[in-house]
């Protein structure tokens, strides 16, 4: 199992290859919650978001044999974006399993570091199969976007790099989907301040994490239809097993909270986060009973938005006014 000296030794080999992310603070935001909100910004990180962390300690480790081979993953996006960047970086062939309806943004970002794209359809069981049949016909090492101890122990080191910055944290909220994240942070968060209590945050139409910390029973994802397209994915065992273990609760947050959270950062603090990233914000927004007066950590953990509806706005108004 992932421990305290697994995120520290993923700090070590990956910090070459990373950003250390910011820690951002709003007093509007400080006076909406009543307490002191410390927002780790992985929106800022390599490929826009945390799964550079995970992805590039996996990939360090590898055996020479499976370097030639090169890699494989299914995802939605910033996992694939992630797996896209860090194998044109260190030289390795690499084949993409994403959704068909993955955010037109995060494709475009993953043919652009050299991956091949292959598409599936939209749910689990088609990204899976598709992924086995690539690793049959190419021999590709698959890279897991979260069932995967490596993956975990470089996703920690988020955490890891927000407590040795801030120091004396009340909470801590974090997005989970695959649970990988969330699983980093428990065991960085837990190693070095043990009474920091770690909440996840899902969307209401995702919710199967939070059922399955709830009833003990490991809930699969249906694919919900979130604008969290990142959190669409349900736990795995190794994930549920740690998250059960370790983490404080998982609650849930709408999709208009969402987006209020989204607004607020870009409004207030100058800010692009995509929904997976605000969720963990939408979280606190929404529990201000548990944070007033408190010290609160809270991790942003990406920022590709696609942006074209905005801007298509934009376009069309200066068409009709040509003078603007």
């Amino acid at each position: 199992m992932v421990d305290l000296k697994d995120v520290k030794e993923a700090y070590e080999r990956t910090k070459g290859f990373i950003n250390h992310t910011c820690v951002q603070t709003s007093r509007t935001l400080n006076s909406v919650t009543g307490a002191n909100v410390f927002l780790k910004c992985e929106n800022f990180q390599r490929t826009g978001s945390f799964k550079i962390r995970g992805v590039i300690n996996k990939l360090l480790q590898l055996q020479e044999e499976e370097k030639k081979k090169g890699v494989v993953a299914h995802s939605s996006g910033n996992h694939a974006q992630a797996l896209s960047y860090a194998s044109s970086v260190l030289g390795l062939k690499c084949g993409v399993v994403m959704p068909r309806n993955s955010p037109k943004v995060k494709v475009a970002a993953v043919k652009n570091y050299g991956a091949e794209i292959v598409e599936c359809e939209n749910n689990v069981k088609s990204r899976v199969e598709t992924c086995e049949r690539l690793i049959d016909e190419h021999g590709y090492v698959l890279v897991h976007p979260y069932d995967d101890e490596q993956i975990i122990a470089g996703a920690g080191t988020v955490a890891y790099e927000l407590i040795n910055e801030v120091k004396n944290l009340d909470f801590i909220f974090c997005p989970v989907g695959g649970g990988g994240l969330l699983s980093g942070t428990v065991i960085a968060a837990k190693g070095l301040l043990s009474s920091v209590k770690v909440i996840g945050v899902e969307p209401l139409k995702a919710d199967d994490a939070r059922r399955s910390f709830k009833e003990k029973k490991l809930f699969p994802s249906r694919y919900p239809d979130t604008i969290a397209d990142g959190l669409r994915t349900g736990l795995s065992f190794l994930t549920y097993s740690i998250i059960c273990e370790h983490v404080d609760d998982i609650i849930t947050v709408s999709e208009h909270e969402i987006v209020d959270a989204m607004s607020f950062v870009f409004t207030r603090m100058k800010m692009v986060v995509e929904p997976s990233g605000a969720v963990s914000l939408a979280g606190v927004l929404r529990s201000p009973c548990w944070v007033k007066n408190k010290n609160v950590g809270v991790i942003i953990s990406g920022g590709n938005v696609d942006l074209s509806v905005f801007l298509d706005g934009w376009h069309k108004k200066i068409a009709e006014k040509k003078n603007l």
